[in-house]
């Protein structure tokens, strides 16, 4: 049996988003999901306890960074990434591939890899489709990424055109190196920018290598967000009913919401730690930012209507003291909160799938969030 299989439980009547479960190595998690990020095998300032008190299911860890520090052969030696960072629910890791495009300036892009620079000491490195997935074996995550090439946004038709080739041999260069099918699953990445014509090549290639899944990537780069929409939409009835749908980098209420009524099953984002750190909150009724002096004395939860360890605990005041003193405890307190929050967003997401009205749910989470629906076309 495949160590990834997805199974589809219901389509809702008013959007045709689907509601389903996740079979991994390391459990059975329930779709549509937000997975948050542990970029170098922690979510920052949480434990695997709180992120289990609020009910993640699948976390992310990033390829390139734990091939940098403290090594995947350290992390081998250590029994996986499970035991390593202690997290025995399923993990998914990217390829390295974006970390590549996006944090070195100096790379030259080859049919053998990407030759590039250590983002921290400047030291030449180089990675391939077959050493980004040999780092992913020893990582030992239940899903794998292949190593893709992210073209920026903008560039021409020709360079996308040539850019999801490459992308396209360098998926099957990875399912090739494969080394661990029977518990790690591997997915292919579409990739095609916002050429909709290049998005339905990309993913034709890559389905007809019958990957575990398929990721969406090369969107929330700096594109609109209704060019992100087109391209799902299109994707949507191409990719395969029968294969989970993971959407790369994406994690603003809004955009799962809408993601989720393009056939999205999957969505990443550190958004919900980044923003926290800030002391930016999201709340039922939009963001809030507590270091605003009006919290000053606002002794209610962040949100009433939550049922995180921060808001049945500590008010705003307390929490905004925490933040302007440079207490850790008060970045703490907004991470669990808004990792909490975009975690039960999708909890009453597929509720409402289940219910058959998702629409219905989208309208009214926009109007209370303070979102434009005109600005969120296609439902």
């Amino acid at each position: 049996m495949q160590p990834i299989r997805f199974e589809l439980l219901h389509v809702c009547r008013q959007t045709g988003a689907r509601a389903g479960l996740l079979h991994t190595p390391h459990g059975v998690y329930q779709t549509p999901m937000f997975m948050p990020v542990g970029t170098l095998a922690t979510v920052k300032t949480l434990s695997p306890e709180e992120l289990k008190a609020a009910k993640s299911q699948i976390i992310l860890s990033n390829t390139y960074h734990l091939w940098l520090r403290p090594g995947d052969e350290i992390i081998k030696k250590a029994g996986g990434l499970h035991k390593f960072m202690n997290w025995d629910q399923a993990i998914l890791t990217d390829s390295g591939g974006f970390q590549v495009f996006s944090l070195s300036n100096l790379r030259q892009i080859e049919e053998e890899g990407v030759h590039f620079r250590h983002h921290i000491n400047g030291s030449k490195l180089f990675l391939s489709p077959e050493k980004a997935i040999q780092i992913q074996n020893n990582l030992g995550s239940d899903i794998m990424m292949s190593f893709d090439e992210c073209p920026p946004y903008p560039a021409s038709h020709d360079y996308v055109k040539k850019s999801i080739e490459r992308t396209t041999r360098w998926a099957e260069r990875g399912l090739r190196a494969h080394m661990r099918k029977a518990d790690q699953g591997l997915f292919g990445i579409v990739q095609g920018g916002e050429y909709l014509d290049l998005r339905l090549q990309s993913a034709k290639d890559l389905m007809s290598m019958d990957f575990a899944g398929y990721s969406i990537g090369g969107l929330s780069v700096g594109e609109p967000k209704q060019i992100m929409y087109n391209v799902l939409e299109k994707l949507n009835p191409v990719l395969p009913q029968n294969k989970p749908r993971y959407l790369m980098g994406v994690g603003s209420p809004d955009a799962l919401i809408m993601g989720t009524m393009h056939g999205v099953d999957m969505f990443d984002c550190v958004l919900s730690t980044r923003i926290a750190r800030n002391g930016t909150v999201m709340t039922s009724t939009g963001r809030k930012n507590l270091k605003n002096a009006k919290f000053s004395e606002d002794f209610t939860p962040i949100d009433e209507n939550c049922d995180c360890y921060a808001c049945q605990n500590y008010s705003k005041a307390y929490i905004r003291h925490l933040i302007k003193c440079d207490e850790t405890f008060g970045i703490r307190l907004t991470s669990i909160h808004n990792t909490r929050f975009l975690l039960k967003l999708m909890e009453d997401v597929r509720i409402a799938i289940l219910s058959d009205r998702l629409l219905d749910f989208k309208l009214e989470f926009f109007e209370k969030y303070g979102l434009n629906v005109e600005n969120h076309a296609g439902f």
